[in-house]
């Protein structure tokens, strides 16, 4: 038997453009960076396993989605109106040249 098998993978053209972009500048062949990439997928998937506590947290949090207690972005910039223009405003002071 092989000690490795071949797989083709579809991505987008813009991961693909920046799996060139490492490999090139890393100087790897594209089989390196893919294989390490999963190694890294697959040891953070199994390394973090949420507390009883965030996992509450998180059922609320869908409960509140599912009642439709939620704000969207659009809702809070809306509700933000000048106070969020006014904190964009702002302006840092002048440095002092020597």
């Amino acid at each position: 038997m092989r000690a490795r098998h071949t797989m083709t993978v579809s991505l987008p053209p813009a991961m693909i453009r920046e799996v060139e972009a490492i490999r090139k500048a890393e100087h790897r062949t594209r089989s390196e960076l893919i294989r390490e990439a999963l190694r890294t997928y697959f040891t953070m998937r199994r390394t973090y396993i949420p507390t009883a506590a965030e996992l509450r947290a998180i059922e609320r949090g869908r409960g509140a989605l599912r009642r439709g207690e939620y704000v969207t972005v659009d809702d809070l910039r809306s509700s933000l109106g000048a106070a969020g223009e006014q904190a964009r405003a702002k302006k840092r002071p002048a440095r002092a040249t020597a």
